[in-house]
C-alpha cells in the first residue's frame, strides 16, 4: 500500500457515497423530500427547510458559470504545482451553486453565463466549457 494522498478528500461514513460516485464519473447532489429543493455540498439535512428527509440524486452534469477568479499563488498542497488555475462558482442545472475549478478553458474565453459540463480529475468533479460554450471575446 502506498503513502496516503493528501490532495484528495478523505471520505467519512456520510460522504463515502458522494466520493464513490465521483470515482465512477457521477456527480451526486442531495434533494429534500419535504421541500423538493436540491442542495450541494452534501449535508444530512436540508439547508432550506431543515428536514432530514434528504436523499442522493445524480446530477445531469450541466451548469452555468456564475463567477471565477484566476489563482496565481497558492501554497497549500495540492495547489502549489497547479497555479495558475481558475477557481469558479457554478450554478448546477438542478439549482444548487457549487464551488469548483474550470479546466480546459483558456482564461480569455471565460465569461459569466457560459454553459459548462462536469468532468472528473483524480476523482474530483471539475467543469469545462460545454460544446459551443467557448468564445474568443473574453470578458
Amino acid at each position: 500500500m502506498g503513502a496516503a494522498r493528501h490532495d484528495l478528500p478523505e471520505p467519512d461514513a456520510f460522504t463515502r457515497t458522494y466520493w464513490e460516485a465521483a470515482a465512477h464519473g457521477r456527480l451526486l447532489i442531495r434533494r429534500c423530500a419535504a421541500c423538493a429543493r436540491a442542495h450541494h455540498y452534501p449535508r444530512e439535512f436540508c439547508p432550506h427547510c431543515w428536514s432530514d428527509e434528504v436523499t442522493w440524486e445524480e446530477a445531469g452534469g450541466r451548469a452555468t458559470l456564475y463567477t471565477w477568479s484566476t489563482v496565481h499563488h497558492n501554497d497549500l498542497p495540492p495547489f502549489t504545482g497547479r497555479t495558475p488555475y481558475l477557481a469558479a462558482v457554478v450554478d448546477l442545472d438542478e439549482g444548487p451553486r457549487m464551488m469548483t475549478e474550470l479546466v480546459d478553458c483558456p482564461e480569455d474565453t471565460v465569461r459569466a453565463g457560459m454553459p459548462l459540463e462536469v468532468t472528473f480529475r483524480d476523482r474530483i468533479p471539475v467543469f469545462r466549457a460545454a460544446p459551443g460554450g467557448l468564445t474568443s471575446t473574453g470578458r
